[in-house]
């Protein structure tokens, strides 16, 4: 039977051997702490699942991770109700650490260390909960999903699915194939973080490259005089006179 005051922990990282060597440790600080081990993650989007079938008050989060790793998870994390507290694991990374020690984010070294977790461990309820925009920071590399959350979810979309990102007021509407969501992010920053995968084609949309088949005249099309033309959905979005380079670049006529 569990303890009620128990921290409930979760470990994520992609290594079996790694989780084994964490659960046996976690095991040792249960002698002195209330602990209780409430589920396993071998990777980012297997967290974020696993979170919202379970609640955990602390995740033990390694940062590389196949799929997604553990800094893009923690963003998305901080879309649920009651987010849980984060400390990352890692080999010695230099990036990371002096990222980590700069923001004040607790981190631990592999080979994990019992003192070393228990002390963290004693810690965990007073950590500080994290912020969106820093961990935003610490990643220097692009999500390979976006998350939404809908009817008390978080939803995630992978990139390479999405077919459009359009402006609509103080939301983003990201299209896939089968359906649209809305996102609260800047479309400015989405283009700049996705710079290979998305090109502007006016103000206001973002069309992925790999989806996009070619442009035809149109008279509706708007200034430009031009729409572009998407792999697996029949709307056609106009291409403003500015971003008219694009027809240039990628071709008059479907591909």
């Amino acid at each position: 039977m569990s303890h009620p005051q128990a921290l409930r922990v979760v470990i994520a990282d992609d290594e079996g051997p790694a989780r084994n060597r964490m659960r046996d440790l976690l095991q040792d600080c249960a002698a002195s702490l209330p602990i209780e081990l409430t589920g396993e993650a071998a990777n980012g989007c297997e967290l974020i699942e696993l979170l919202q079938e379970r609640e955990a008050d602390l995740v033990l989060l390694d940062i590389r991770m196949p799929q997604m790793d553990g800094l893009e998870a923690a963003q998305h994390l901080q879309k649920l109700a009651d987010p849980p507290k984060i400390i990352f694991t890692t080999a010695f990374d230099t990036y990371a650490v002096k990222a980590f020690e700069l923001h004040a984010v607790d981190y631990l070294l592999k080979p994990i260390r019992l003192r070393r977790l228990f002390d963290a461990i004693s810690r965990a309820r007073a950590l500080t909960p994290l912020r969106l925009d820093m961990l935003k920071e610490l990643a220097p590399e692009a999500r390979t999903h976006l998350s939404v959350q809908e009817r008390g979810r978080v939803i995630l979309i992978s990139v390479p699915d999405i077919v459009y990102l359009r402006a609509e007021l103080k939301y983003v509407s990201i299209r896939t194939r089968e359906r649209e969501y809305l996102v609260e992010e800047s479309l400015t920053r989405l283009e700049k973080e996705f710079a290979s995968r998305f090109v502007r084609i006016h103000r206001s949309c973002l069309v992925a490259k790999a989806h996009l088949t070619g442009f035809e005249r149109a008279a509706e099309a708007g200034e430009g005089g031009w729409s572009a033309l998407l792999k697996g959905v029949d709307e056609k979005l106009p291409v403003s006179r500015r971003q008219a380079h694009v027809v240039r670049e990628f071709g008059k006529t479907p591909l």
